[in-house]
């Protein structure tokens, strides 16, 4: 039950029914208990063992893989499984998802990994003997679970397919039959996660209109230059991850990504290296006399954000955080500005170099420092901007640099930037562009599980909404920079956006969400 809430974005509903009974689970979970031996058993004790630890691990529990990976060690249990692995299509897809949550030094976990994804690609390659026990339906969220890492999928996008999926409350596959959970809970769950799913639309667009008129009013949106994202930057923000509805979180991080989205452009392909010195000094003395034209516009939309989130924080904590703020955003300024001299005195820095200034060029980092204030309301900018910054913000900045990099290196060889891909080639001349993309997807991995580990694992000096915030984050880059530089795309989101925010889910066999009031009041417990 707490799995399919989850998958289907209603915790937030049930968070103390929720805690509840994650906290038995985990009791149970530390006592050990015998494996069955019918090879019926094994099906279901896999299945509960793979949920368990997905389920625990994903809200801060410390829990072993071993409490699922028992079975490589089983002879018997894993011959069987791989003899009748179409009847076993679901509990090895399960096996999959829990090994998303991989930490550092996880072996046996990797193992799993590798023996649950050659089943499920021969399942679906449609290489099966066993065609009438594998739906197309189950087919279908076999190959999406393969073909997209779980880091770039967006937690409202799986609300909708986890909706529509009719195989979703499936538990296991049997000989003769399916298990599922109860139908009657299902189809009030399901109406449940419908209207939710409708009322978070229209919450989205009505956001998404304050933020368009913001930009609009600002000027950013009308630059005559570069990349207008203004839907893009609020699409990303409010689909990335589940947290109750707080719009003013949601307004801050979209339009921070607008004005990063516009100043990157201006210091790559509009200003002249005096407007952009003009530019950060006047971002770092918090001064914008002498400024005119797009440097003005840039500058005047970073002091109307600031100005409007120094008054939400100071409401919040009775602290002034501006000069924070300002610290914040002088220093992303000035990592522009030296990448911009570097291009065009046609320098070359070390990887390490680059690295240093490139994670803040980035600027991940003024996306979830400045939200996680509001996501947590005992937490203080000064707490996350220590220096340095915090190892989850550090690695955050790193891992989202090198998404970037590794899926933009053609387009910025052609414009004549720096690039760590690009780089590591000049270091190593013997390398081939290959060889390059294949260490910087080497150097991603480790870095994710370790990335991973701050974001789960309790205790921790960072409260969970600030965490789950950089979690957030992390999706939206790897989304944007998964397989392409689909942030670069005019219309290649066109379709994810329409399903996240005006299109409702079709769910056969339930009835249409009631009209929504024009008024929304608060949302039931």
């Amino acid at each position: 039950m707490v799995y399919q809430l989850v998958r289907l974005g209603l915790t937030e509903y049930f968070d103390q029914e929720k805690d509840e009974i994650l906290a038995r689970i985990y009791r149970n979970y530390k006592h050990e208990k015998p494996i069955t031996k019918s090879i019926h058993g094994i099906a279901v004790e896999l299945y509960k063992d793979c949920l368990e630890f997905w389920l625990l691990r994903m809200h801060g529990y410390c829990v072993s893989p071993l409490s699922f990976c028992w079975f490589l060690d089983h002879e018997e249990v894993r011959d069987h499984i791989e003899k009748h692995y179409e009847y076993f299509s679901n509990v090895l897809l399960n096996v999959y998802r829990a090994s998303n949550l991989m930490l550092p030094d996880e072996h046996k976990l990797e193992k799993v990994r590798t023996f649950s994804k050659k089943f499920l690609e021969k399942i679906a390659s449609g290489g099966t003997r066993g065609e009438s026990i594998i739906s197309s339906s189950h087919r279908k969220m076999i190959e999406h679970e393969l073909s997209l890492p779980w880091m770039a999928r967006l937690d409202h996008l799986e609300h909708r397919m986890w909706l529509e999926e009719k195989d979703a409350f499936i538990l296991w596959m049997g000989k003769l039959s399916c298990h599922r959970s109860s139908l009657v809970h299902n189809q009030d769950i399901l109406q449940l996660a419908l209207h939710n799913f409708v009322l978070r639309q229209s919450i989205y667009r009505m956001e998404l209109d304050v933020v368009k008129g913001w930009s609009e009013t600002t000027g950013l949106s009308k630059m005559g230059f570069g990349r207008e994202k203004t839907t893009y930057s609020y699409f990303a923000v409010a689909t990335s991850v589940s947290l109750p509805c707080n719009s003013d979180i949601r307004e801050v991080v979209a339009k921070s990504a607008i004005i990063i989205t516009v100043a990157e452009d201006f210091f790559d392909m509009e200003g002249s290296l005096e407007d952009l010195e003009k530019l950060t000094n006047a971002v770092q003395r918090w001064d914008g006399e002498g400024l005119s034209g797009h440097a003005k516009t840039i500058f005047k939309a970073v002091v109307d954000l600031v100005t409007d989130f120094r008054v939400k924080c100071f409401k919040q904590s009775g602290k002034d955080i501006k000069k924070i703020l300002q610290d914040i955003w002088g220093e992303t300024f000035h990592s522009w500005l030296m990448e911009a001299k570097w291009s065009r005195s046609g320098g070359a820095p070390s990887t390490q170099e680059y690295l240093d200034m490139g994670m803040t060029s980035i600027a991940a980092h003024i996306l979830v420092l400045p939200s996680s204030c509001l996501a947590s309301p005992t937490t203080l900018l000064h707490q996350l901007c220590s220096s340095p910054y915090q190892p989850i913000t550090k690695l955050l900045m790193v891992i989202t640099r090198l998404l970037n990099d590794i899926q933009s290196y053609q387009k910025e060889e052609k414009q004549g930037k720096l690039n760590f891909v690009l780089l590591y080639l000049k270091e190593n001349p013997k390398a081939s562009i290959e060889d390059s993309i294949n260490f910087v997807q080497y150097l991603l991995e480790q870095l994710k599980k370790e990335f991973l580990k701050h974001v789960l694992e309790e205790p921790c000096s960072l409260p969970k909404p600030s965490r789950r915030l950089h979690l957030g984050c992390l999706k939206v880059f790897h989304m944007f920079f998964n397989s392409s530089n689909r942030y670069d795309s005019d219309m290649d989101m066109f379709h994810d956006i329409q399903k996240a925010l005006v299109v409702p889910p079709l769910i056969p066999k339930l009835k249409s969400p009631m009209p929504l009031p024009e008024q929304l009041g608060p949302k039931p417990r």
